[in-house]
């Protein structure tokens, strides 16, 4: 007790010292600044107050994506009057797979054990409570958009839980899944939203495209009352009875907000364009906030090559030809090795005419070589479920040749890379990056294959606060009335630096569900 009283004191009369020493001028620890200054980004723009009246809805909608979309005709369905308002001329979204959690064939506790892991993947930074929204409603949500979808005529198929063996092979669960799925490529998502919102208008649901929200309305009590957007001839005014719902998606498209949150990314091509934040931006104006941790990033290659070799521990190459990391890394995180200008997410995965043997070894099954011709662009085949401009896999009888063929610039350095690397398997011990001799595949055996993967950022998964119910949170937790997120604008959800792969399509299945769900508790 006496050290820790001397210790106690010691430190009291240090700290304020140490602080003025590095110009905080403070006395205590107590008095750390409780503000940051607020980026320009967020500063609060003029009222605007020429606004012409466009009628008075029960719900408004910000955003025909694939959250909002299905959380408009949703409340449509339970007898609420909707609007959307998206400012692209249609709907847009995109990725193919979704997938909820089938409750009537899962056991509760490995469910409860699948939310634990999502917790554990995102780095313990979510909040359980919306975890356990996707896992608890995701099925019927999931359920229900397959079944709207297919009466809209959209091109899509329930994979149940087929998808996710390798999940359940892995932990030993129970789990059922629905996994909605949108093709094959390139329809996706997108294409299905349109098709929704056609079968939402049909439902009663006004949808108002190339008229961008800019504005939330308040009273001066703070609750949101409505929706400022600009029409092809001024400003219209939206008024909301019982709710404001932004599903604007996430700010790729700000780079002042890239910067400032995923400065990582800065040299990564995007995939999507007119995501630009506005929602962020619309929630913060009116006293809500972003979570202050750091921002979770989806990059992914599901084009060059099949979405079944991307994970596979093949060897792995810059264009530099040497190789870069541990081959067994998964493909999510393949950006964090790649984000110098010069890389810009590009790599190569290389195998030899044994690789499906070595996949086998490894429990994996993936695609033979009759169906690699699908992503060559050198075979002439009929393709399917590929964007022709995106595929990049090759075939050669000497590694030279496929070096040229997969733009290695160094082809003496690649030359030798795959030769001290055929040595390491050789020998079951890899001095340069410790993979395990099972995980070594020896490049030797003609003819040789090659994938010029190109890691893209997909999209941003970090957003506004919320609670369990969707409402946006202000400073001090309390809910803003009349105000939801959803989708990749809602944070929480995440908290990871890169989007976790162990759930085949989470990302879609959580948007689906969030705007089922939000559905229900604006429309009761």
């Amino acid at each position: 007790m006496h050290n820790l009283t001397a210790y106690n004191q010691i430190v009291s009369k240090l700290v304020p010292v140490a602080l003025h020493i590095g110009g905080l001028r403070m006395s205590s620890l107590d008095a750390y600044p409780k503000e940051v200054e607020t980026p320009e980004f967020l500063k609060k723009p003029a009222a605007i107050t020429d606004a012409t009246d466009a009628g008075t809805y029960d719900v408004v909608v910000i955003g025909a994506g694939s959250p909002g979309v299905p959380a408009a005709l949703r409340a449509a369905e339970l007898g609420a009057k909707v609007a959307i308002l998206q400012k692209e001329p249609e709907a847009a979204a995109c990725g193919n797979f979704g997938a909820g959690v089938d409750l009537s064939t899962s056991d509760a506790a490995d469910v409860e054990s699948l939310v634990s892991l999502l917790e554990t993947v995102s780095a313990h930074r979510p909040k359980r409570e919306l975890l356990e929204v996707w896992a608890q409603r995701s099925g019927e949500a999931l359920e229900w958009i397959i079944e709207r979808s297919k009466e809209a005529g959209a091109q899509v198929v329930d994979l149940g839980t087929a998808a996710h063996t390798a999940l359940l092979n892995k932990h030993g669960w129970k789990i059922g899944f629905h996994t909605c799925v949108f093709g094959p490529k390139p329809y996706d998502t997108g294409q299905a939203m349109k098709a929704l919102c056609r079968l939402a208008e049909k439902r009663g649901v006004d949808i108002f495209y190339a008229t961008p929200a800019e504005r939330l309305v308040q009273k001066d009590d703070g609750a949101i009352v409505g929706v400022i957007a600009k029409g092809k001839e001024g400003y219209l005014k939206f008024g909301a009875k019982r709710a404001v719902i932004v599903a604007t998606g996430d700010y790729a498209n700000d780079k002042r907000m890239m910067d400032y949150y995923l400065p990582d990314v800065t040299n990564l091509a995007l995939k999507r364009t007119g995501r630009s934040g506005d929602g962020h931006k619309m929630i913060v104006w009116a006293g809500g906030r972003i979570e202050n941790v750091g921002h979770t990033k989806m990059c992914h290659d599901m084009d060059s090559g099949p979405t079944s070799l991307m994970s596979a521990p093949y060897l792995r190459v810059k264009l530099d030809g040497k190789r870069f990391c541990d081959e067994t890394v998964g493909m999510e995180l393949m950006n964090c090795y790649l984000t110098s200008k010069k890389d810009s997410g590009h790599y190569c995965q290389v195998f030899d005419s044994t690789y499906m043997e070595q996949a086998a070894a490894w429990g994996l099954h993936v695609d033979d070589p009759d169906s690699l011709k699908n992503w060559m662009p050198e075979e002439d085949v009929e393709r399917s479920g590929v964007i022709e401009s995106l595929i990049d896999t090759y075939k050669a009888d000497t590694l030279e040749e496929l070096a040229k063929k997969l733009r290695i610039e160094d082809v003496p350095a690649f030359l030798e890379t795959v030769k001290n690397y055929n040595k390491a398997a050789e020998t079951g011990k890899d001095t340069q990056f410790g993979v395990p001799a099972k995980s070594l595949a020896p490049v030797i055996k003609p003819p040789y294959y090659g994938v010029h993967r190109h890691i893209r950022f997909t999209v941003g998964c970090s957003g506004v606060v919320v609670n369990d119910k969707l409402q946006c949170l202000d400073q001090n937790d309390k809910p803003i009335k009349g105000l939801y997120a959803i989708g990749n604008l809602a944070g929480n959800f995440y908290g990871g630096a890169d989007y976790p792969l162990d759930v085949l399509g989470l990302n879609l299945g959580h948007n689906y569900t969030e705007g089922y769900v939000v559905a229900e508790e604006v429309s009761s």
